[in-house]
């Protein structure tokens, strides 16, 4: 069983950056696919980026447009969420999932795991 702890959440101006963390327990961390969504308020869970057990390959939303960069430290068993130049729709509680398949997945019926979510508030 793996348990994923998100955070790094908080209120941040339009054009300012954060940067969320997921740290891991339990399980093998350097075989899972990793994988932020966020849940904007009134819609439902959407993906955001994902990254390979190899960290070789990783998948962004188009609504990403650059701004984000996933990337993981298997020696720390951490996913990072780096986000630049957020925007008020980036205005979500996100959330951290992991994949037994090892996969950059994009989908949430692929991820096995998921921590309880962060917060992020970007103002205007």
């Amino acid at each position: 069983q793996v348990q994923l702890v998100e955070s790094g959440g908080g209120l941040v101006r339009a054009g300012g950056s954060l940067r969320l963390s997921c740290a891991a327990s339990g399980g093998t961390f350097s075989n899972l696919g990793l994988a932020w969504f966020r849940r904007a308020p009134g819609s439902e869970r959407e993906f955001v980026a994902s990254i390979m057990w190899t960290g070789g390959m990783t998948f962004y939303a188009d609504f990403v447009q650059g701004r984000f960069n996933i990337s993981r430290d298997n020696s720390k068993k951490t996913v990072d969420l780096q986000m630049n130049n957020l925007k008020p729709e980036d205005t979500a509680v996100y959330f951290c999932a992991a994949a037994r398949s090892g996969l950059a997945r994009q989908k949430e019926s692929q991820y096995d795991y998921w921590g309880k979510g962060t917060l992020v508030t970007v103002s205007s």
